[in-house]
């Protein structure tokens, strides 16, 4: 049997899933100082990976020498069903990173890997998600295809 180099996470990675959101955030829309969400965010997190049956779950890659070194966090969504999806449940993915110094090793696929299986196993067969330009190869890869369906959003 092969060992997979990701790992699911734990409540105790929460500080760390939310360094490395910042540094996807960061990698997107260039740097930002504000870090006043981090605490709330790490507070979430603790609680959401505390429970194994729950509807989010993040996969890991842990840095040689401590901390993490990438990870992909993923939830799963209840709308209402429709043609191809009758039970309207469906993944989504998001913060999806791998430390600038730690890259090129396969880590963000590994993570990426752990959590399509973690769908899997919960029988979802939609997952969508939002691919930067740097990232967009490596979900082709998987298999993601881009979608007509336009992002739109408001702030309230």
């Amino acid at each position: 049997m092969i060992m997979s180099i990701s790992r699911r996470a734990t409540p105790a990675d929460a500080e760390e899933l939310v360094r490395l959101r910042k540094v996807m955030a960061d990698s997107v829309a260039g740097p930002n100082p504000d870090v006043s969400w981090q605490p709330a965010a790490a507070a979430t997190l603790r609680d959401r990976l505390a429970d194994p049956a729950g509807s989010l779950t993040a996969f890991v890659v842990d840095r040689p020498g401590g901390g993490l070194a990438a990870c992909a966090v993923g939830t799963i969504e209840h709308r209402l069903g429709s043609p191809g999806n009758p039970d309207g449940t469906c993944g989504y993915v998001f913060s999806v990173a791998t430390d600038e110094d730690m890259r090129r090793r396969g880590y963000s696929r590994a993570c990426m890997e752990g959590l399509l299986g973690w769908f899997r196993e919960r029988g979802i067969r939609k997952v969508d998600l939002r691919a930067s330009a740097d990232g967009e190869p490596l979900y082709a890869s998987l298999g993601f295809v881009r979608t007509p369906d336009p992002a739109m959003r408001l702030s309230l």
